[in-house]
């Protein structure tokens, strides 16, 4: 099954939740882009919304399994944690505002 970039962002919001907000990743507006580099690999470039979430790890490990779970074990998966431009509650999705009363 071929890599597909729109498919993958599905994914991560169906099924990748920041554990202490409760809001898939997507909807938060941590993931900044989905690049498949060839039949066997992709990049998910994301940020947190503080550079010092001690829950990276966690995070980058649920992207990993999720996009495996779907591809295939051989599927490699770079996550790369960017702080620019960096996070702010209005690259929310409204569904994510609403969720956590910004409304």
């Amino acid at each position: 099954m071929a890599l597909n970039a729109d498919e993958i962002r599905e994914l991560l919001r169906e099924h990748v939740v920041d554990p202490e907000l409760g809001i898939n990743v997507v909807d938060l507006g941590l993931v900044y882009d989905i690049e498949i580099q060839g039949e066997k690999a992709v990049r998910v470039e994301m940020t947190l919304t503080t550079p010092g979430c001690p829950l990276y790890d966690v995070l980058e490990g649920e992207v990993r399994r999720v996009i495996q779970e779907r591809y295939g074990d051989d599927v490699s998966v770079e996550v790369e944690f960017v702080f620019d431009p960096p996070w702010t509650p209005e690259m929310m999705s409204e569904e994510a505002k609403a969720e956590l009363g910004f409304f």
